[in-house]
């Protein structure tokens, strides 16, 4: 008699095999992914051995996609097209973004979209390239398909951040096990390797966003009792603070490639300080000169004050005074500066933690959870209780906010409460969902509206209509609305406007496995049209630039090469595109040869040889 092999649903037919399972710290700089193998956290490299991966994503008119330090390496020469701290733009509107070095458009419902040359972007699709990077890496090293992960997230994402995340999980093929908030992330690491009890601070300061958590672990259980923070503060403000001082001191830009080098020399010197009291900038033309340790915490002060600030808030919403920290987490790349481990010490009145590396320690908690989720280990092994960030509540009449779940209320949460009709013979409700801290439905957030029809006729004030607000461990929202006597009832899942539709998901997902082969063609073509057009708008330039450098007859010559190149581009035939390309090089290389020389001796003229050493 044949034998069936059962199993649970979504589970290993094999009892005792692992699955594969992994951590994700999605970050505004860096990411990277962490597994668990053998008991022991593995934080997963590259082929090159690198477990950072830059977060910044290239996108080009020929459709390629680059990403990591390829795409970083670009930052400076293409930086309209170079993505980088997109994490800041996750979940937002058009109206919420300032100062963007990038391209930004609105796109439905006001979201967000990045104008690329190789096609318009959501703050979604670029992270998905980040995930997808990183998914293959896992699955390459672990020889098969990821059961589920982990996804961190600042503690102050709000309801439209976490869902644009999970959209971008999606995008990238990831099943996500939940989004886990990034301090708790640290506190599991922390907890599970040291094993304390007690009172601690997660102060997590990254590139692009800081958070601030004050957690109790007790007895294998991690509760955060407060969080607080700031999602437009981290180590790229540092950078912007230190470009800030030396545009003081004369350093000029110009244009945004201009500004993209400043900013990442500015980081190459902050890092350099962390174990440096003195670096050299050299960065001519644009800036020359010194960078001291004492400059950079005048520069970086302000910033910290912010972050200090907000720890004051947390212990105060946890009504918690500073003696009662047991241990402070220190969380993020930027924590390694000498300045900000020196004023949170003194602010805490003790040293802060920082054993484990502070790039890694979110991604570690993240596998661990992970690796508890899919089963490979005891569900009584660990607790996690994360609280909502921000509270969550309705419109009453008069445009004020009835709060309905408080923040750091503990997640997953289930609350209700009943309302009642405002005209005699009233049959419907509109029930508008909002998000924050403030009275005004002017000055939160708007979630979501829907209606709730079919109530009976009553005179004003009869009617029980209660609303009950229901948040899952990730954070997302479930509003339901029932007239308690005739049980009519309505209610809305709250996929906040800003994170994609299901059918853009499905639209991008066909279409990422559509043009993978069909586009092949096009793209080579298009690739050859980028380069004819580069190469004649920058012949044109200098023929408009220095026409006398010109040989006789030369210019003619050279015109009559860049209307080939015109005429091929105007057709299809790739071949014949790059062949008119490469003799309107040869065909100028002369008078390009002429221009440098003219360009040198113009930058030498008055100055001794010595200079140039």
């Amino acid at each position: 008699m044949a034998l069936w092999q059962i199993s649970e649903p979504g589970q290993s037919p094999l009892p005792h095999a692992p699955r594969l399972a992994a951590g994700i710290d999605l970050g505004t700089t860096n990411s990277l992914i962490a597994t668990v193998r053998g008991g022991a956290v593995t934080v997963l490299p590259d082929a090159a051995g690198a477990v950072l991966l830059p977060s910044v994503v290239r996108f080009e008119a020929t459709g390629r996609v680059t990403v990591g330090r390829a795409a970083q390496e670009a930052e400076i020469k293409d930086p309209l097209n170079t993505i980088a701290s997109v994490k800041r733009l996750m979940g937002r509107g058009r109206a919420d973004v300032h100062n963007s070095p990038y391209r930004l458009a609105a796109g439905d419902a006001g979201t967000v979209r990045i104008i690329t040359d190789g096609g318009v972007k959501t703050p979604a699709e670029v992270s998905a390239e980040v995930l997808k990077v990183l998914k293959a890496r896992a699955e390459e090293t672990l020889g098969g398909a990821l059961t589920g992960v982990v996804i961190t997230v600042p503690a102050y994402f709000d309801e439209a951040q976490r869902q644009a995340t999970k959209d971008a999980a999606r995008l990238a093929g990831l099943p996500v096990l939940r989004l886990l908030n990034e301090p708790t992330a640290a506190a599991v690491a922390y907890g599970l390797d040291r094993n304390p009890e007690g009172l601690y601070c997660v102060y997590d300061l990254g590139g692009g966003t800081f958070d601030v958590s004050l957690l109790r672990l007790s007895q294998g259980v991690f509760e955060v009792l407060a969080t607080g923070g700031d999602a437009l503060l981290g180590g790229d403000d540092m950078d912007a603070a230190v470009v800030a001082l030396w545009e003081a001191r004369g350093a000029h830009a110009e244009s945004p490639e201009d500004t993209r080098a400043l900013l990442r020399k500015a980081r190459t010197a902050r890092e350099a300080l962390t174990t440096a009291t003195r670096v050299t900038v050299d960065l001519a033309p644009l800036y020359q000169g010194e960078l001291s340790r004492a400059d950079l915490d005048q520069a970086i002060d302000p910033l910290i004050d912010r972050t200090l600030a907000a720890c004051r808030r947390v212990l105060k919403d946890a009504q918690a005074k500073v003696a009662d920290i047991g241990a402070v987490v220190l969380v993020g790349g930027a924590t390694r500066t000498p300045r900000v481990r020196e004023r949170v010490a003194a602010f805490f009145r003790r040293e802060p933690l920082h054993d484990i590396d502070p790039d890694q320690v979110v991604a570690v908690g993240a596998a661990r959870q992970a690796d508890l989720l899919v089963g490979n280990t005891g569900a009584a092994d660990m607790l996690l209780l994360d609280v909502l960030p921000l509270s969550l509540g309705i419109e009453i009449m008069g445009g004020l906010v009835e709060k309905i779940i408080p923040r750091n209320s503990p997640i997953p949460a289930s609350r209700a409460q009943e309302f009642t009709t405002y005209k005699d013979g009233q049959t419907a409700l509109a029930i508008h969902v909002v998000q924050g801290e403030r009275d005004l439905v002017a000055d939160c957030r708007s979630l979501a509206r829907f209606e709730l029809r079919g109530i009976p006729p009553m005179v004003a004030g009869a009617a029980r209509i209660r609303v009950t607000f229901q948040v899952d461990a990730d954070g997302l929202l479930n509003v339901t609305a029932r007239e308690t006597t005739s049980g009519v009832a309505s209610e809305v899942t709250v996929k906040p406007s800003f994170g994609l539709s299901e059918s853009d998901i499905e639209r991008m997902l066909a279409e990422s496995v559509a043009s993978a082969g069909a586009d092949a063609a096009a793209r080579t073509l298009r690739e050859q049209q980028v380069e004819a057009d580069r190469m004649v708008e920058a012949v044109q330039a200098a023929l408009k630039t220095d026409p006398q450098l010109l040989a006789p007859g030369e210019g003619e010559m050279i015109a009559a090469h860049i209307a080939s190149v015109q005429a091929a581009r105007a057709g299809t035939d790739p071949q014949a595109i790059r062949s008119a390309v490469g003799a309107l090089d040869r065909a100028s290389a002369a008078f390009a040869a002429r221009r440098m020389d003219a360009g040198l001796a113009k930058a030498m003229k008055g100055r001794a040889v010595t200079e140039f050493r």
